[in-house]
């Protein structure tokens, strides 16, 4: 396909037509002149208040009292309504830690427990690793006597679970991000199953994302069966976020190179726009690297024109060391837009606050496996419908945003719905190693939320038994 020749091309649908540029999308010479501010009508509150001013808090007793009567609760919960730091807290507060007890929260990257774990500490008045901590690999932020509200990878749920297989410690559990799928979060989610239904009937579990298919967890975890819907263990609870409108643009034709428009796109609202920070969704950290290189030279290219806003550009992925990651939620001075070029792992897991533009490349790097070759791989394909609307809605945090799409309308009508679980596309052999040593002798009748696939259980254990043989 021939590269299009000049500006990529947006057209928002139900207007007049496409064609739209984001450089002809300019505001009326009397907004253009307008200083646009992020107002934040809640800054000047202390942190109680803005607490209240959650969405979240207005179902604060019904919540507590769903987690007293229900063996499991699922949240839906959209994104900014608070749940990942307040309902900690909450049953903090009810008295789920008296007694040396202790709440639990999974998340399934590193970045966002840390993260997390450091606002409730601030909201708490608390020095994060005494009363509120984290743990993931290679870093226990914990104080064992004193730690009550606990942030932790689902990685690390496993190995506790090693140590402490009835997680005795722990009042209630709360599995954050369950949307995501993880290897380690449905792990979790059979392991949790087999222990509130036969060993602690008194643990309690929150299961709580931005996008979830609720009914199939509540399904899952419901252990009513006789049809008497009063006889319930588990309920679904559905939260409403605090956001605000975003445009969707679409391409009018597609381009060749995501990583080229990308960056055009990025500069072209950096000098076409007035306020607001960026953000950038790309498959790698290969990519994401590549990008950033090319916006740092473009962004000094143009300050040397005199443009008096600068950009800061920061990578956001996985692998990143956790003390840059948290370069991203660094406040900038006002005469300073910052353009943040991350993997999925900004779609839900972290916030930032901020963004009101947000370009999707439309394409996301998954682990697949085929079972006939024995071959894993990282593949990258189209994102689903359920992503991409993650990412539009990182646009509208803060105030009405846009979200530019790297693909044409057509081409969003054809996206899968959601994302394949990582357990139906992965290698299994290291998940029956971990489910083994957790004791767990029949892996073929372990309660996957997800069943994979039989020809990759039998060839997972054929090869654990060829390497023990």
């Amino acid at each position: 396909m021939a590269a299009p020749v000049g500006p990529v091309k947006f057209w928002k649908p139900g207007s007049e037509g496409p064609g739209v540029s984001v450089s002809e999308e300019r505001q009326s010479p009397a907004e253009s002149s307008a200083v646009t501010v992020i107002y934040n009508p809640y800054a000047s509150l202390s942190i109680e208040q803005q607490r209240q001013k959650l969405p979240v808090f207005k179902l604060r007793n019904h919540i507590l009292y769903l987690v007293e009567n229900y063996q499991t609760l699922v949240i839906i919960g959209e994104t900014g309504c608070g749940k990942s730091t307040q309902i900690p807290q909450y049953l903090a507060e009810a008295g789920w830690t008296a007694e040396g007890r202790v709440v639990g929260v999974t998340q399934p990257r590193r970045v966002a427990a840390v993260s997390v774990a450091g606002r409730v500490a601030d909201e708490r008045g608390a020095v994060l690793g005494h009363e509120v901590g984290y743990c993931i690999r290679f870093d226990d932020c914990t104080d064992p006597q004193a730690t009550r509200i606990k942030f932790l990878t689902d990685g690390m749920l496993g190995r506790e679970m090693m140590a402490d297989p009835l997680l005795t410690r722990y009042s209630v559990l709360m599995l954050d991000e369950a949307h995501e799928r993880t290897l380690y979060t449905d792990i979790a989610i059979g392991l949790l199953k087999k222990v509130v239904q036969k060993k602690r009937g008194d643990l309690r579990l929150i299961v709580a994302s931005a996008t979830l298919d609720a009914e199939k967890f509540r399904d899952f975890f419901n252990q009513n069966d006789t049809g008497d819907p009063s006889k319930d263990t588990s309920v679904i609870l559905t939260v409403e976020g605090r956001t605000f409108p975003v445009d969707i643009f679409y391409l009018q034709s597609p381009v060749p190179d995501y990583i080229k428009s990308t960056v055009e796109t990025t500069m072209k609202i950096h000098q076409m726009e007035n306020d607001g920070d960026i953000l950038a969704f790309l498959t790698g950290q290969e990519e994401v690297e590549t990008v950033v290189s090319m916006l740092v030279e473009q962004a000094r290219a143009l300050a040397r024109t005199g443009m008096k806003k600068h950009l800061r550009v920061l990578p956001m992925y996985a692998g990143l060391p956790s003390p840059e990651q948290l370069k991203v939620f660094e406040r900038v001075p006002h005469t300073v837009r910052k353009v943040i070029v991350a993997t999925n792992i900004a779609e839900t897991s972290i916030t930032v606050h901020g963004i009101s533009f947000v370009i999707d490349c439309g394409f996301v790097k998954l682990r697949a496996y085929n079972p006939r070759t024995a071959i894993e791989c990282l593949v990258v394909v189209p994102v689903s419908k359920a992503s991409a609307k993650q990412r539009a809605g990182r646009a509208g945090r803060n105030r009405s945003g846009k979200c530019y799409r790297l693909y044409t309308e057509e081409d969003f009508e054809k996206l899968p719905k959601s994302t394949v679980p990582e357990m139906q596309r992965s290698n299994l052999a290291p998940v029956i190693l971990q489910l083994k040593a957790l004791g767990i002798d029949n892996v073929l009748r372990f309660p996957f939320l997800s069943p994979p696939p039989a020809q990759s259980m039998v060839q997972a254990l054929e090869l654990l038994y060829a390497l023990g043989g």
